[in-house]
């Protein structure tokens, strides 16, 4: 059994990746699980160089097999906007709720047609060995006009689904993790280890 690294400290993400990698020979490990608490600067323009410089620092430091991803929102109207600065949109002080309706505010006046968004998710694979594999994953849809539902975080209360006539916020979990960014990503990311795991590991 290959013993895989989760560059997270997050117990959910790694519940979530034990769900989406279930049934490959490995054992999955975080960074609390080996104590370790260095941090790598996530300083890329792009997810791809976020999520590569977390991996391979973390898979030189450890000398283990390494999987980390980096995601957001990316929204037409803003050229991209709030993208590698999701998480810090409108500065460090704001919450989830704060950081929605700053969106909300920055597109009043923008009709439907010109709403359109996307969650982006890319996942790096790290080979000690200096190897890099990388997977993407992205869930389109369009930036609501107000928030609705309970669930899920983030951005979900206002990331409308067409095909679904709702917001991620009003989806069951078990669908938001069938199609979400980061679920198209993860398998993706399966298919190279399946197909690794018989061979180079």
């Amino acid at each position: 059994m290959v013993r895989l690294l989760l560059a997270t400290h997050n117990k959910g993400k790694k519940a979530e990746y034990a769900e989406l990698l279930q049934g490959l020979d490995v054992e999955l490990v975080t960074l609390a699980d080996l104590g370790i608490t260095a941090t790598i600067s996530e300083d890329g323009k792009t997810f791809a160089e976020n999520a590569r410089l977390k991996a391979s620092g973390y898979a030189r430091a450890t000398g283990l097999l390494t999987l980390a991803d980096d995601s957001g929102l990316e929204v037409s109207a803003l050229q991209g906007a709030p993208g590698v600065y999701t998480a810090r949109y409108g500065g460090e002080g704001l919450g989830d709720e704060g950081r929605y309706r700053l969106l909300l505010h920055e597109l009043q006046g923008v009709p439907d047609e010109r709403r359109t968004a996307r969650f982006r998710c890319v996942i790096a694979l790290a080979w000690p060995s200096g190897r890099i594999e990388l997977t993407e994953g992205t869930c389109e849809g369009r930036i609501a006009h107000e928030p609705r539902g309970e669930h899920g975080f983030g951005y979900d209360p206002v990331f409308y689904l067409e095909e679904y006539g709702c917001t991620m916020a009003e989806l069951p979990a078990e669908v938001k993790n069938r199609i979400s960014h980061r679920a198209r990503a993860a398998v993706a990311a399966r298919e190279v280890l399946q197909r690794e795991l018989g061979s180079t590991l």
